[in-house]
């Protein structure tokens, strides 16, 4: 009978090492292993399975049956009602603001001004507007006190209370007056011109030189407000543990936790940002307007606290689309080809940045429309104006130059007594072009959509379709003989 082994045995270490199997004593973690990752490239202009789909909307059952809850229909319990006192001046120093008997009144809470805001400054890019204007006033919608009480009703009789003594300055309203170098700067010792931009390709001179005719343009377009049906609404409350949650129709909360922390003087962490269903956008909720107030009336009352913009706030306190004066100066052969184009570009930005910088980039580097021009000298400026501030809006600076550069074509056209579709099919994008800051462009279609476009419209000009589609396909006959 075979010898039962004894309990050492069992438990060798030499013995127990041996007889694992080899798959347990790998290493824990398992060295990389590349996999081949193809990357699928979709057809060029070939429409997607969803394109063209019916969809169903994840909000629109609600939406249809008038159910959808926006800030202004949330409610919770102890809510005060908040109301900002707007400067009404467009330009001035503030020598002493007294809210002793709004204070005093029944039903409201508490009082803030600026000196209650830690960081008096945000922005998205430059740090120019103030929570609550405390010092100087650079438009007419600056806030310079905010009331929390039981009421709105309240809220708003308690701000024709609060006695504002101002120095009134001398407004700047005009952009170009504004660039002028002797104009006093209206956030002195700044600069007027706070960002500008220029963009040079080939000899300008040289184009001009070569050119049959000359034609200059000016363009103006003006201020226009976004009108969202749902306004600017704020709802915010802290709880015990010195966290502010914060109930906001901004369409960039990370942007807005990062103002809010700015101008608290409390870290991100402490700051939660509820993006509620938004009832209309635009570009004109990409920053923050009320929620600073907000906060610091909620915690100075230890109460939940909602603010909503009425239809004049939204008007003369929020962000509008900027106003540009641009001026145009092409030069084309008498057959219609473009030699040369020169730019310039004002844009009113209103009392404070915003999103000014962007806007201008896009606006300068799309101003020669979508067309082959050898030779062209763009610069654009944004300037301070004491006016409600300008920023974000659908396009970012592009229907402005766009109305103006297809306007001109329009004059140049009429000038040489060319068929508008005619001089813009001489003169458009083809594949392989070069924008006007050197991108080779590709997926260029606008010639077939230009072609198309008049077919269906039944354009009958001083040219024809016809003739813009041999040109297209002798363009098309020429690529195809390149690339073989």
């Amino acid at each position: 009978m075979d010898k039962k082994p004894t309990v050492a045995e069992k438990v060798s270490p030499l013995k127990t090492v041996q007889e694992t199997p080899s798959v347990l004593r790998e290493p824990v973690i398992a060295p990389l292993v590349t996999y081949p990752i193809e990357v699928v490239v979709p057809e060029v202009r070939q429409q997607t399975p969803a394109v063209g789909q019916r969809a169903t909307r994840l909000d629109g059952h609600l939406h249809g049956l008038g159910q959808t809850r926006y800030i202004d229909d949330l409610s919770f319990p102890g809510m005060l009602y908040a109301k900002i006192k707007r400067a009404g001046v467009a330009s001035a120093r503030i020598k002493s603001i007294d809210t002793k008997e709004a204070e005093a009144m029944q039903g409201v809470m508490a009082v803030v001004t600026g000196k209650d805001v830690p960081c008096n400054s945000f922005g998205p890019s430059l740090k120019d507007q103030p929570v609550l204007a405390y010092e100087r006033v650079f438009h007419a919608g600056d806030g310079v006190a905010a009331v929390a009480a039981v009421t709105e009703q309240i809220a708003a009789e308690a701000l024709e209370k609060i006695k504002v003594d101002y120095e009134v300055l001398t407004p700047v309203l005009d952009p170009l007056e504004s660039l002028k170098l002797e104009t006093p700067g209206v956030h002195a010792p700044s600069a007027n011109i706070y960002q500008s931009k220029i963009i040079k390709k080939g000899d300008i001179e040289k184009g001009f030189a070569a050119s049959d005719h000359i034609i200059e343009g000016h363009f103006r377009t003006q201020m226009v407000e976004h009108v969202p049906l749902e306004p600017h609404a704020t709802i915010a409350m802290w709880d015990p543990n010195g966290r502010v949650t914060i109930y906001s129709t901004l369409g960039r909360i990370t942007l807005g936790r990062a103002d809010v922390a700015r101008t608290l003087g409390i870290p991100v962490s402490r700051i939660r940002i509820v993006a509620t269903i938004v009832g209309g956008n635009f570009g004109g909720k990409n920053e923050i307007t009320t929620e600073p107030v907000l906060a610091l009336l909620s915690k100075k009352t230890g109460r939940p606290v909602k603010s909503v913009f009425t239809r004049p706030d939204e008007f003369i306190a929020s962000t509008t689309r900027h106003p540009l004066i641009m001026d145009y100066k092409t030069g084309v052969t008498k057959d219609g080809k473009i030699q040369a184009r020169k730019i310039r570009l004002v844009l009113d930005g209103g009392a404070y940045c915003s999103w000014s910088e962007t806007t201008l980039g896009k606006a300068c580097i799309l101003s020669a429309g979508p067309y082959n021009i050898d030779n062209l000298y763009a610069e654009a400026y944004v300037v301070y104006t004491n006016k409600t501030m300008t920023g974000a809006m659908r396009g970012f600076g592009a229907p402005q130059v766009c109305f103006a550069y297809e306007s001109h074509m329009d004059d140049i056209a009429a000038l040489l007594n060319m068929d508008p579709l005619d001089i813009r099919l001489i003169n458009v994008f083809s594949e392989g072009s070069l924008s006007p800051t050197g991108q080779t462009l590709q997926s260029v279609a606008i010639k077939e959509s230009l072609l198309q476009a008049a077919k269906r419209f039944g354009w009958n000009g001083k040219g024809s379709a016809d003739a813009g589609a041999n040109l297209l396909a002798e363009e098309n006959a020429n690529t195809n003989m390149v690339r073989a």
